[in-house]
Order: C-alpha cells, then sequence, then structure tokens
C-alpha cells in the first residue's frame, strides 16, 4: 500500500495505452502475489528478485522490464552491515552473533547468504543465529538501533532510506557485499491477448518517469529497461538451486507463514 500513489502516474498511462481499466492491488504476501496470478486475478506486477522465479515456474509469470538508469539495468548488491560501534570487522566475526535474515523467499536478505557465505567461511544457522525480521528495512534499522548485531540485506533499499534521512551512512559498516544482483522484475500473465500484451510491454517501455512518483521515490532510477528472465536471473536461479528451492505454492506459502510467524513472535517479545 506504501507504493499505491508512487504508481499512480504510471497507472494511468497504462490504462491510457491499453484502453482497460487499472486497479491496484496490494498482495499480503509473495505467496498471495503468486497466486493471483495463476488464478487469473493479476495480470501486471512487480515481483521481487527471489519470489520472480517462483512466479515464472508457478503462475506463467513473464519478466518484461527492470527500473534502471541511462540505457543500463540498474542492479543492486547483497551488503552485509553491521552498527559502527560493534567490533565484526570481517564475515568471520558473524559467529556467535545474531543476525538479521529478512523472509526465507529473500534473495539478497536470505537466499544468496545461505548459497554464498559458506565460502566466506560462515554458514547461517550454524554458525550464527538467524532472525526473520520481515522486511529489509526492519533488517535495516533492528542493526541502526543494536537490535541485531548484523544483517544481509539489499543495498537498492538502504540507499533509499539513507537518502529518505531515515538513517545515517556514517552510523552502518559495511563488512561485504557482493556482485549486482538484479531489482525487482516487472512484468505480466503469459496468457494475455497478444495485442494486450505488446500494449502494456510498450507503456512500460514507453513511459515517461519525469516528475513522476516513480522518480522521486525511485532516483537515480529514471526509467523502465527491457530484461530476458534467461539472462538476467540465471544468478539467482543458480543459489536457489544450491539451496534447493522447490517451486511450489504450499512451499511459498510455508516460507511466507514461518517468516511471519517469527516476525510476529519478535514483535510480541519487544512489547513486553
Amino acid at each position: 500500500s506504501v507504493y499505491e500513489n508512487v504508481f499512480t502516474e504510471f497507472m494511468d498511462y497504462l490504462a491510457k495505452e491499453t484502453g482497460k481499466k487499472v486497479r491496484w492491488f496490494g498482495a499480503e504476501s509473495y505467496a498471495a502475489q503468486v497466486e493471483a496470478m495463476r488464478s487469473g486475478r493479476l495480470h501486471v506486477g512487480g515481483i521481487s528478485t527471489g519470489p520472480t522465479v517462483y512466479g515464472v515456474n508457478l503462475a506463467g509469470y513473464v519478466p518484461i522490464a527492470i527500473m534502471g538508469k541511462g540505457g543500463g539495468i540498474f542492479g543492486y548488491k547483497l551488503q552485509v552491515i553491521t552498527h559502527k560501534d560493534t567490533d565484526i570487522k570481517e564475515m568471520k566475526d558473524l559467529k556467535g552473533r545474531k543476525v538479521a535474515h529478512v523472509t526465507p523467499t529473500s534473495n539478497s536478505g536470505n537466499q544468496a547468504p545461505r548459497a554464498l557465505f559458506k565460502d566466506l567461511g560462515v554458514i547461517p544457522d550454524k554458525d550464527y543465529k538467524v532472525e526473520y525480521s520481515g522486511k529489509h528495512d526492519n533488517s535495516i534499522m533492528g542493526v541502526v538501533n543494536k537490535d541485531y548485531d548484523a544483517a544481509p540485506i539489499a543495498s537498492s533499499v538502504m540507499d533509499r532510506m539513507i537518502m529518505k534521512g531515515m538513517l545515517k551512512r556514517e552510523d552502518i559498516r559495511i563488512i561485504w557485499e557482493s556482485d549486482p544482483f538484479p531489482t525487482t522484475s516487472y512484468g505480466i500473465a503469459h496468457n494475455l491477448h497478444p495485442d494486450l500484451a505488446r500494449n502494456i510491454i510498450y507503456a512500460f517501455l514507453s513511459f515517461d518517469w519525469k516528475g513522476s512518483g516513480l522518480q522521486k521515490e525511485f532516483k537515480p532510477r529514471d526509467r523502465f529497461i527491457p530484461i530476458a528472465f534467461k539472462k538476467e536471473w540465471r544468478p539467482i536461479r543458480i543459489i536457489q538451486k544450491a539451496n534447493g528451492v522447490v517451486y511450489s505454492q504450499e512451499a511459498l506459502r510455508e516460507q511466507d507463514r514461518k517468516a511471519a510467524a517469527k516476525a510476529a513472535k519478535k514483535r510480541a517479545k519487544k512489547n513486553k
């Protein structure tokens, strides 16, 4: 719901280019979003990096665009952050600590760390305690407020929060970062009429961001750029294969449920 107003101009433009009524759909979870597209209730969507692969496999989701700048894909990095005052200086220092992951399906917030960290000398759940925060924002502010010792997060989320004045970059120490990953994909259901699909794709790629809510929220990105799932999501598929990910609606729902339950338990404990 936070992003509904941000996408207002684009939704109006999409309606104009397709001749269809366009209505905002705020899914409560990735599982709900993927199921809505599978059942024909959702036709256009933006799906986060990790769950994009679930959407493709379970709902026939077709990624068509990504937010970018100046013609090049604007990716993000997995960064491992800690508070500036901790004695955590490198990855091995995470051993024995409390580290916030985001959700089980999150790429930078869980899947990539579980696949990549073992080669860096630490294994999540074995060498350090994993606590699911539910959102990158929660992980980042949890580190700022010293609720967590460290957290793997998406650099693009932290950059936006710093630009909004929610935290200062100097309060955070980055102890490791990955090569860039693709950000949220934007795409369509596979079974739309070809003419409608072409009009939607045209709307994404021709929309003028200047002065729009999208430009204000996601700068320095300034346009939608075409993507090919097979190419851009190859690193994500490799990570998920290494983690033994099963692409089923039940698995996706269960991961969402576990993350929500852990986050609720933590909130209840904090409020006591």
